[in-house]
Order: C-alpha cells, then structure tokens, then sequence
C-alpha cells in the first residue's frame, strides 16, 4: 500500500509540474535546508567557543 501511494504521488508531480519547475523545487528545498543546517551549525559553534571563554 505505501508503495502505491508513493508511486500515486511521483506521478501526479511528474504530470503536473514540467521538468524545469520540478527541479526548481528540489533546488529551492535544498538551499532552505542547507541554510538552516548551516545557521545551525554556527549558533552550536558560537555557543561552544562563548561557554569555554567564560570557565
């Protein structure tokens, strides 16, 4: 059942996006992730070097 409703949904974004927005939206969700991922990464760093100054 998960498998059709995989394949369902793959072939209803095929047949209603063009190739060209269909990769815009993949590129678009993957620059928000690696913004967010790298927003991240710097406050955990920033939150690590200012708790070592103050001991």
């Amino acid at each position: 059942m998960k498998k059709l409703t995989l394949f369902s949904i793959t072939l209803f974004t095929f047949l209603t996006l063009t190739s060209c927005e269909a990769i815009e939206t993949i590129f678009k969700a993957g620059m928000w992730w690696g913004i967010i991922l790298v927003l991240a990464v710097v406050v955990i760093l920033f939150l690590i070097f200012s708790r070592g100054k103050n001991s």
